[in-house]
């Protein structure tokens, strides 16, 4: 009985760490899983790059026609541009676009596990690929988190964006519940229990309030046209998000909210083929 009891305190947490090493808990796949997963599905060779700013590295992946708009892809919390696999994979999108999907800070292959909780950061992180891959237009869309750091960056940058696509993004701060858990699930004693992935989306998510707030008063700096796609039956994001959109968003040149009946927060997914369309429309729309 006490072997058992001895095997079980050693083996326990070494199961528990490999399997939060695992691929599946870390949000992310290898560049050779992806460039397999590409070829599968007809695509071309993508292209990886990495690069350096404030000290930190910033991992993404490229694909398609280096000549056309640019529509960068940014993920939520926990993910990686892994989560937009099937984006790079979607030849009907890199007929009319090239595509970026990145890792976001602490997240996929970008520094795993450094979490960055500043949306003004996270957005100065982003800022050196669109100046290096920007050809004649750019589109940034962002799910889930990624929604409020896309927008960070038309407003930071907004010599640098052409388009805006919120999809199911969560904006507005008084939307965002704020749960008492997530302060002491981040205490060192306890996080070393979950996947590095997720301990990096609390650490993001933890101080989203705040952060949300201090946008506020920068949406009105939005110019540049905003698409927002949001699901009526999105439990992760409620609905009054889009509602939150149309009333901040006042001095995009062309604002459009599309409503999902039904939709859950995984349109994204189950709905590919309409994103890439209103992707092409944001693309090729004066």
């Amino acid at each position: 009985m006490r072997l058992k009891k001895r095997f079980f305190i050693v083996v326990l947490p070494v199961l528990l760490f490999a399997m939060c090493q695992s691929e599946f808990m870390t949000f992310r796949r290898s560049d050779a899983r992806i460039v397999k997963y590409l070829e599968k599905h007809g695509q071309e060779a993508p292209s990886f790059f990495t690069i350096e700013k404030d000290g930190r590295s910033i991992h993404y992946t490229q694909v398609g026609d280096t000549t056309k708009p640019l529509v960068l892809l940014v993920h939520g919390a926990p993910g990686s541009a892994s989560a937009y696999l099937s984006f790079l994979a979607d030849t009907q999108l890199t007929r009319f676009a090239q595509v970026i999907a990145v890792d976001r800070p602490g997240n996929g292959f970008s520094d795993f596990g450094r979490s960055e909780p500043s949306l003004q950061q996270q957005a100065a992180m982003l800022q050196p690929i669109l100046e290096r891959h920007r050809h004649s237009i750019a589109v940034i869309m962002g799910h889930s988190y990624g929604g409020p750091v896309v927008a960070r960056l038309a407003m930071d940058y907004p010599e640098l964006v052409d388009g805006v696509f919120i999809m199911a993004g969560s904006i507005d701060p008084e939307l965002e519940p704020r749960e008492w858990w997530r302060k002491p699930l981040d205490q060192p004693w306890i996080r070393w229990i979950f996947p590095t992935s997720m301990v990096v989306a609390n650490q993001e998510i933890k101080p989203l309030y705040e952060e949300l707030q201090a946008m506020v008063p920068l949406w009105a700096s939005i110019t540049c046209p905003v698409t927002v796609v949001q699901g009526t039956k999105d439990t992760l994001v409620p609905a009054g998000n889009a509602d939150f959109a149309r009333r901040m968003a006042v001095n995009s040149s062309r604002l459009d909210i599309r409503m999902i009946e039904g939709g859950s927060h995984f349109i994204l997914w189950t709905m590919q083929d309409y994103m890439v369309e209103v992707l092409k429309e944001m693309t090729t729309t004066p």
